[in-house]
């Protein structure tokens, strides 16, 4: 395909997504409808789609509408190239450009920065001198992290492995089992590296959550928000600690066991209704259900989704977990609450509420990473009694 014939693909996918299709099901029904297109095809319009999802508001704007077609000229203008060159007619590229296609000013920093109007005034009230540092992080793609499986590789032998495939990596400062991948990461998932349990894809703040925990050998740790169970494999990397991990959808963490195996890692998988008899734990980790605002660069959907109820629920939904899992947590042991949020609702709120409602627990560690920082945006806190 022709650089052209991919943004008109993408303004056909964009214009699915713009409808209500889900992001992913759009992607993969364009790919089986166009047999014709090749893998570096599929990834480039795939580059494109989610370029556009980041930047919806600022590129609608700079595209003169909030159209798949209006995203793909804001797109293009943005990077500058001439738009002649995109918008020809020729062959499978887009229609030339009418005279009324024209972008104007953005009306708003919240348009500029692509963040919702209504969630401008609390990213700036949470992030403060860094609510634009960290929207203008939101526009562009995340980093590839790896965390290194200590259980079977050092950093050094494992950025070796990586090499050898084709994939070149780096320590990440913000934890010592993190790597940055710079060059070859579409190669990851094909690597020996990866097939042998060497490195898991885990972004280094993830990694950091776990990392800063005090953990130490004979301890009973619950992951009690698993999902796909990316930190119940960095706490069994642990010597000496029995990992158990929860989710309230037990399908998310299906593949946990193939997981766990080739890590060559022990996690015991716990059903809801197990929990209270396995209880109590030496260290819960909750990372809890919230907004994603410090994934949006990998699912920027859901910036544009969030909506203020749905933010009012998930701090209701948190609120209610810290308060479960108080009474499993041991006399001596820490209940750790994170979320992949920037916002203080969230976070330092929803700490500070359990604290004001259960006198008797207090707060030893808080820590947030932020996207400009380099990670995906994380927030942390140490409860203990």
């Amino acid at each position: 395909m022709t650089p052209a014939a991919r943004i008109q693909a993408s303004i056909e996918i964009l214009d699915e997504i713009l409808a209500g299709a889900p992001v992913e099901k759009s992607l993969t029904n364009w790919a089986r409808r166009s047999r014709f297109a090749g893998s570096k095809d599929r990834a480039a319009i795939r580059d494109h789609v989610f370029t556009a999802l980041r930047c919806k508001r600022s590129f609608a704007a700079l595209g003169g509408a909030e159209t798949g077609r209006g995203l793909m000229i804001g797109t293009v203008r943005a990077s500058g190239a001439p738009l002649e060159d995109v918008f020809s007619g020729v062959r499978h590229a887009p229609e030339v450009l009418a005279e009324t296609e024209v972008g104007r000013d953005f009306n708003s920093e919240a348009e500029q920065y692509d963040i919702p109007d209504w969630l401008w005034p609390k990213f700036e009230s949470s992030l403060g001198d860094q609510a634009v540092p960290v929207a203008q992080a939101l526009q562009s793609r995340a980093p590839v992290h790896l965390r290194v499986n200590l259980i079977k590789a050092d950093v050094s032998t494992a950025i070796s492995a990586l090499a050898a495939d084709g994939i070149i990596a780096a320590a990440h400062l913000a934890c010592n089992t993190a790597l940055e991948v710079s060059e070859g990461a579409r190669k990851i998932a094909q690597s020996r590296a990866y097939a042998d349990g060497l490195v898991e894809l885990q972004d280094a703040a993830s990694q950091a959550v776990v990392a800063a925990l005090d953990l130490r050998p004979g301890m009973r740790v619950l992951d009690f928000c698993a999902g796909g169970g990316g930190k119940s494999l960095a706490l069994a990397a642990q010597a000496g600690v029995s990992v158990f991990a929860h989710d309230v959808n037990a399908a998310r963490m299906r593949d946990l066991p193939a997981r766990a195996d080739r890590a060559g890692v022990r996690v015991e998988i716990l059903a809801t209704q197990y929990l209270a008899q396995h209880a109590p734990f030496d260290v819960i980790l909750a990372d809890a259900p919230c907004s994603g605002s410090g994934s949006w660069r990998r699912a920027p959907a859901g910036k544009w989704a969030l909506t203020e109820s749905r933010l009012q629920e998930l701090t209701g939904i948190q609120t209610s977990i810290l308060d479960q899992l108080a009474p499993m947590t041991a006399p001596v042991g820490v209940l750790a609450y994170a979320t992949c949020s920037m916002l203080d609702d969230e976070n330092g709120e929803v700490v500070d509420g359990f604290l004001r409602t259960h006198p008797d627990w207090s707060e030893n560690f808080r820590k947030t990473w932020l996207v400009s920082h380099g990670t995906d945006g994380f927030f942390t806190s140490h409860l203990t009694r």
